[in-house]
């Protein structure tokens, strides 16, 4: 019995010691009370995030000043450096660096694809994700603040024109594909070449065949010579800022008296004759005009030609068959005869259909 009391005593000494401790310092108690863990915490995030600030401010400058491309257009690869911040959430706003697998790691969200897309079609899909589950109505930036992918611009003629990134050692033929490969559609076609643009120049580079110099900074390959030879001398290797612009396939017009008048795809020639033109449209209309067509041309000067186009002595042998160029027009106009001779035998018809309708 003696030891238990003891033990009481002594604890309830130890209590008295407790408060004691507290109540001499009632300001410390107090400013303890007043500021609450997430404060201090935070605190500690405004600071970092004065410090990222000030560090994103220079490292911009730092970009811009070393003629960082912004363009919208810009595809995000491996190895860039972008910058996003949701507006009222600092906890979420970050600079991360596109793994080589093309991904970015987010709170909440977790791993996110950026590689392929445009800093606003990610903008775009962050927001989305975080907007699911998350945030109402996030507002979302993205800045691009390291271009580390090296960009190469693919232009003209492609599925996909756009920047891409240049990760490691890539040839011309790789880089078209990344483009998604030549334009197939109409006017939209791929022509005969390709230019390749590089301000470093070409100093190095022997001229083969299926290669025309055009500048010291620009060099025209032939694209029949490059996709169908195993010449590795035209497929070659791409460097940091090229523009690769692919021609587009150049087009002659049938108008007028045909079965399926349009523009028609030079595609792998460079020139297309009148009896060619005729058949891709399908041959004339019953009412067709044959000895008053006529080419219509565009000079390099802008000025316009009309070139007479006898199409029954070049079907009969009697005439040779003309060449067409690039955006010429063959216009086969109607016959005025024939059209009044199909009308008068419309009324025939049905003048005829009447009388055995009324005569039955």
């Amino acid at each position: 019995m003696r030891g238990l009391l003891e033990h009481q005593s002594l604890r309830f000494t130890i209590c008295l010691s407790v408060m004691f401790l507290l109540t001499s310092s009632p300001s410390r108690a107090q400013n303890a009370q007043d500021k609450p863990a997430s404060q201090d915490i935070q605190g500690i995030q405004d600071s970092t995030d004065k410090t990222d600030t000030t560090a994103g401010n220079a490292q911009r400058n730092s970009d811009q000043s070393s003629g960082a491309l912004e363009d919208p257009n810009y595809i995000l690869g491996p190895e860039d450096v972008i910058d996003i911040e949701v507006f009222n959430l600092p906890e979420l706003s970050k600079s991360v660096r596109v793994a080589n697998d093309g991904m970015i790691s987010l709170l909440l969200i977790g791993r996110v694809q950026a590689a392929g897309l445009t800093a606003e079609q990610l903008r775009k899909e962050l927001a989305d994700k975080w907007g699911e589950n998350y945030l109402q109505d996030p507002q979302v930036t993205v800045f691009v603040k390291e271009f580390k992918a090296k960009p190469v611009s693919v232009i003209g003629a492609v599925e996909k024109p756009g920047l891409y990134p240049l990760t490691g050692r890539r040839t011309l033929i790789e880089m078209l594909s990344m483009a998604g490969g030549f334009g197939k559609k109409g006017t939209s076609a791929a022509g005969r070449t390709v230019l390749v643009t590089r301000k470093s120049g070409f100093r190095d580079l022997q001229p083969v065949d299926g290669m025309h110099v055009r500048g010291p900074d620009q060099i025209e390959i032939d694209l029949n010579r490059l996709l169908y030879t195993r010449d590795e001398a035209l497929n070659i290797e791409m460097k940091p800022l090229d523009i690769i612009s692919v021609s587009k396939a150049d087009v002659v017009y049938v108008e007028g008296a045909v079965k399926r008048p349009g523009g028609f795809v030079l595609e792998d020639r460079p020139t297309m004759t009148v009896l060619q033109a005729i058949a891709m449209a399908e041959y004339f209309t019953g009412t067709a005009a044959k000895g008053s067509a006529r080419i219509l041309r565009t000079n390099q000067d802008g000025s316009k030609t009309e070139v007479p186009v006898n199409l029954s002595k070049i079907l009969s042998g009697k005439a040779q068959d003309t060449t067409l160029a690039a955006n010429d027009i063959l216009f086969v106009p109607d016959s005025k005869k024939k059209i009044v001779a199909l009308r008068a035998v419309d009324v025939s018809v049905s003048t005829f259909s009447g009388w055995l309708v009324w005569a039955r």
